[in-house]
């Protein structure tokens, strides 16, 4: 059957393939495995920091620890008329809570004088409402705070 008829017969190597190859071959894995690794990083991720979840590098932007909730107030959760202001909130900050209550005057009303910021949620963006300031306000202000008519549109200004 050498008559240029195709055969089924099994092709085998002469021997162990050459160091030439062997070289090449392993290149290419090493090259395709280091590839691997660069797609999978994330695109925030400079080269060299730390995993995310690594508790021994602190984040510079954010206090070791958070505020602890000062004798006298209670935690409230504000929802902010315009969340792209989380963005510039940081634990430990002073705030002015400034509301205009659903209905009634467009002029705001200062309804927390230097309110303690005790943390931020869904500061990067967050669409679907999950994002909130935790303020530490003394009683009465948080009650004045979740008793406002629904609609109610909070604001803060920056204080420090």
């Amino acid at each position: 059957m050498t008559g240029g008829e195709p055969t089924l017969r099994p092709v085998r190597w002469r021997g162990l393939p050459r160091r030439r190859t062997l070289v090449r071959v392993t290149l290419v894995a090493v090259l395709l495995g280091l590839a691997a690794a660069v797609l999978q990083t994330p695109a925030g991720c400079p080269p060299g920091s730390p995993p995310a979840g690594d508790a021994a590098a602190p984040d510079p932007a954010r206090p070791a620890e958070p505020p602890t909730l000062p004798a006298g107030a209670v935690g409230v959760p504000i929802r902010l008329a315009e969340p792209a202001a989380l963005a510039v909130l940081r634990p430990g900050a002073r705030v002015d809570l400034l509301v205009v209550p659903a209905g009634g005057s467009p002029e705001p009303s200062l309804l927390a004088p230097r309110a303690l910021v005790l943390d931020v949620v869904g500061a990067a963006g967050a669409v679907d409402g999950s994002s909130a300031l935790y303020l530490a306000l003394p009683p009465e202000q948080a009650r004045r705070a979740v008793g406002l008519p629904e609609g109610s549109r909070f604001a803060v200004v920056v204080r420090e």
